[in-house]
């Protein structure tokens, strides 16, 4: 077989079937898995024939799952490995005779978030298409906290959709949707979770190889999502305490399940700390109807606080914007600033750090040499 052929055999579909006479072809398994031109673009035809491209499914503390034509099979986490920082979704390249890593494919698009302490960035997720923000209609609904999922959802260029759960225990729906009015045209679906029919609305937002990630804090119900659309017992699921609405962490692990009819959902565990970082442009989406109104102020170094000509205490003070809303972004602003300065600190800090080490070694290769002459 021709490179040229071979080429063209592995992008159309590698050993796919005609779909009877309609000209459609099957999907391939890479397909299946959210393999697209963005990541086969980034292999020569040599590397398509010496390496296969596997998709991280699973993470953990010292191995890899990963999916491909051939199956799941596992990588042990071995320094090279772990140096590139693997995170669920990622595609690398494997030796086809040895099964050693090659490397890891550049990402489409990236989710991250500041670890706790706020000295390193944690990665959630890589390569997604589509955010599910799953949050529950009782005491844990919170305004603030969709803000922040969507400054990180639209950083990433992914499309976001807002998946409201347990619609059988709230009697009314519109008193929560009337909330999400500044959030303007984003999708919006009121579920139960555990209603068959209910969740199957979202099928036409979970499109044949594509990835789409659930995000949202515990006890959502993120895992009976899971189970339900796809019809099987994929995630272990647990209960809400009735006395505050709060969840209990059922999900450990992040991990990637194909749907039947060709969909990936990547079930997450419920996040009680998303430390934003990186999101200056998703921050300025989520927030544009801030932004516009504050570059109308009289002032360009307006604070928003009491300055005379503040369009955007006029906005509030007229009921257009609630003051909750103005507060929210000025404390991500702050968080954002906070995050940048101290993972540059700790960058100056590793700098300095090395710097010293190869001092240390170079004076005590320069004694080596002076005591042998």
């Amino acid at each position: 077989m021709s490179k040229s052929h071979f080429f063209r055999r592995f992008a159309s579909g590698h050993g796919s079937k005609s779909a009877g006479n309609s000209g459609e072809h099957e999907a391939s398994p890479l397909q299946k898995l959210g393999w697209k031109s963005f990541f086969q673009q980034q292999l020569s035809l040599d590397e398509l024939e010496k390496y296969a491209p596997l998709r991280v499914t699973e993470v953990h503390r010292s191995r890899l799952v990963l999916a491909g034509e051939e199956g799941s099979t596992s990588l042990s986490l071995t320094a090279s490995v772990a140096s590139n920082m693997p995170t669920v979704g990622d595609w690398l390249l494997v030796a086809r005779d040895s099964g050693h890593f090659v490397r890891l494919l550049n990402r489409s698009s990236q989710f991250e978030r500041m670890a706790a302490g706020g000295q390193q960035v944690q990665l959630i997720a890589a390569n997604v298409d589509s955010v599910f923000i799953v949050s529950s209609l009782n005491d844990d609904f919170n305004l603030s906290r969709i803000e922040r999922y969507l400054a990180l959802a639209r950083e990433s260029g992914c499309r976001p959709h807002l998946i409201l759960s347990k619609a059988d225990l709230c009697e009314d729906h519109s008193h929560y949707l009337q909330m999400l009015h500044p959030f303007g045209e984003m999708p919006v679906a009121v579920v139960n979770s555990l209603d068959g029919e209910s969740v199957m609305q979202l099928r036409d937002w979970c499109l044949p190889g594509e990835t789409i990630v659930l995000l949202g804090s515990s006890g959502v119900g993120k895992s009976t999502l899971l189970n339900t659309l796809s019809g099987e017992s994929l995630a272990e699921t647990g209960d809400t305490r009735e006395a505050d609405s709060k969840g209990r962490h059922t999900t450990r692990k992040r991990s990637l399940h194909p749907l039947s009819w060709g969909a990936l959902l990547l079930d997450s565990p419920g996040m009680r700390e998303l430390g934003l970082v990186h999101v200056e442009d998703g921050l300025v989406q989520t927030f544009a109807d801030i932004e516009a109104l504050a570059r109308e102020c009289r002032f360009s170094d307006c604070q928003h606080q009491s300055e005379p000509g503040c369009t955007v205490q006029n906005a509030i003070a007229e009921g257009v914007m609630d003051q909750r809303r103005l507060q929210n972004w000025q404390k991500l602003q702050t968080e954002l600033c906070r995050n940048g300065r101290n993972l540059a600190q700790k960058r100056a800090g590793d700098r300095a750090l090395s710097q010293l080490y190869r001092s240390v070694q170079n004076q005590s290769r320069r004694r080596k040499y002076h005591e042998k002459d």
